[in-house]
C-alpha cells in the first residue's frame, strides 16, 4: 500500500478517494459503478463538481502517503472494499466503509459474529451479565463485537478476549478512548482485532460514533442489546441491524430501572428475548452465502447516467433544507433513479448537497 506504482496504484488511488471532502460511502460506490476504478473517479470529480455548480477537494497525495507511512508505524494495515479478507457481512451494507485501518487477526470476521452493545452507565449486574454471555459464546466459537465503550462494551470485551473479540472505535487506531480501556484496546489489537475507520490522530467526535455503531452492526449476524435508554446509540445500532436483515436481541430488565426501557421496548417490538447465551445461538443461523455479494465485489450501486441542464433543475427545484427520501425525489420527478442519482452525486461533490440516514439528502444552507 506504502507505494503508488504499479499494482499499489489503483489502492493508492481508493484511499485518496475515500479521504477527499464530501466523498462518503455512497457517492464512493456510485464513482467506481460509474467509471470502474478510483483513479478514472479522481480523474473525473472536477467535471462532476462543476456540473453541480462547485469545485471539487481533492485529498492531497502528500497527505495521503504520509497517513499510509503513519498506519505502517503503528503495526497496523488497511483492508479496503474489493480484498478477499474484507468482512463479507459488511460488504453486503449499502454503506459499507471503503477502507477499514485493521490490527490484528482479521479471521476473527470469518467466524460466526455477536455484536454485544449497551448502556455506558450499565448497572454491576448487567456488566456481569453481559461478561458471562462474552464468554460462553466465546467458547461456542462465536466472535463478539463491540465498541471499546464504557460499561456494556468493556465487560463485552473482557468476557470474550481469550477466545478472540472485535473492538470498532470510533476514532484512530491510535487513540484510545475512553482513557481508562487503553490497555484493553491495546489488548484487543493483540489478541483479537482492532478496527478503525477514521485515520490515525483522528479524535472521537460525537459524528463518528453512528458510522462506528453500523461497522459493529455490519459485520455481525445478530445484534444483542444489554442495558440502553429508549433513546441510546445502543437502540441505533440495533437499528441499524435490523435494517440490514440481521437478527436483533434483547435482554429484559426491571420496568422500574431507566437504563432497561431500551431493552424492554425492543422486545415489545419484536426483538429475541434473551436469558442466556443458548438463546442467542438458537436464534441466529449463519446466513446463507448465496445472499451475500462476492467478498470481492462489494455493494454496488446502479451506475449513474448522464442528465440534462433540464433535468437538473427539475431534480434541484424539489431539494430544499429539509431531509427528503431519494424514493420520493424519484417519483416526485419523474426521472430515472439513474439520472437522479448523477445529479445528486453532482451536488454533492459541489458541496451543495448533505446525505442524511435513511437515504435522505437535503440542500447545505
Amino acid at each position: 500500500m506504502a507505494d503508488a506504482a504499479g499494482p499499489g496504484a489503483e489502492r493508492f488511488a481508493h484511499l485518496r478517494l475515500i479521504r477527499s471532502p464530501r466523498i462518503g460511502p455512497v457517492s464512493f460506490a456510485q464513482l467506481l459503478a460509474r467509471f470502474g476504478s478510483a483513479s478514472a473517479a479522481l480523474d473525473a470529480l472536477p467535471m462532476l463538481a462543476a456540473r453541480g455548480g462547485g469545485a471539487p477537494r481533492i485529498a492531497d497525495e502528500r497527505a495521503v502517503r504520509d497517513e499510509i507511512a503513519r498506519v505502517e508505524r503503528l503495526g497496523a494495515r488497511y483492508c479496503l472494499i474489493g480484498d478477499a479478507d474484507y468482512p463479507a457481512l459488511l460488504a453486503a451494507t449499502e454503506t459499507a466503509p471503503p477502507a477499514l485501518i485493521v490490527r490484528g487477526e482479521l479471521a476473527l470476521l470469518a467466524r460466526n459474529c455477536i455484536a454485544m452493545v449497551g448502556a455506558r452507565n450499565a448497572s454491576a449486574a448487567a456488566c456481569r451479565f453481559a461478561r458471562q454471555l462474552a464468554h460462553a459464546l466465546g467458547e461456542a466459537g462465536v466472535t463478539v463485537i463491540s465498541g471499546l465503550a464504557r460499561g456494556i462494551d468493556t465487560a463485552a470485551h473482557h468476557g470474550a478476549i481469550e477466545s478472540g473479540t472485535v473492538g470498532v472505535i470510533a476514532s484512530g487506531i491510535d487513540i484510545a478512548f475512553p482513557p481508562e480501556n487503553a490497555e484493553l484496546q491495546a489488548r484487543v489489537g493483540k489478541q483479537g482485532l482492532l478496527i478503525a475507520e477514521q485515520p490515525p490522530g483522528t479524535e472521537p467526535l460525537a459524528r463518528f460514533f453512528p458510522s462506528r455503531n453500523r461497522i459493529i452492526a455490519g459485520c455481525a449476524i445478530g445484534t444483542v442489546v444489554v442495558e440502553a435508554a429508549p433513546r441510546s446509540g445502543s437502540l441505533i445500532t440495533a437499528r441499524i441491524a435490523a435494517e440490514a436483515g440481521r437478527e436483533v436481541m434483547a435482554v429484559p430488565g426491571s420496568p422500574l430501572d431507566p437504563r432497561a426501557q431500551g431493552c424492554n421496548l425492543l422486545i415489545r417490538e419484536g426483538a429475541t428475548l434473551v436469558q442466556s447465551a443458548d438463546d442467542i445461538l438458537e436464534a441466529v443461523r449463519p446466513i446463507d452465502p448465496r445472499v451475500l455479494r462476492s467478498p470481492g465485489k462489494g455493494w454496488q450501486a446502479p451506475p449513474p447516467a448522464d442528465a440534462s441542464d433540464a433535468e437538473r433543475r427539475t431534480i434541484t427545484a424539489l431539494l430544499g433544507p429539509v431531509p427528503v427520501a431519494v424514493d420520493e425525489l424519484i417519483r416526485q420527478s419523474g426521472e430515472a433513479p439513474a439520472v437522479v442519482q448523477t445529479v445528486l452525486l453532482e451536488l454533492e461533490l459541489a458541496g451543495r448537497l448533505e446525505r442524511h440516514a435513511g437515504g435522505r439528502v437535503s440542500l447545505m444552507a
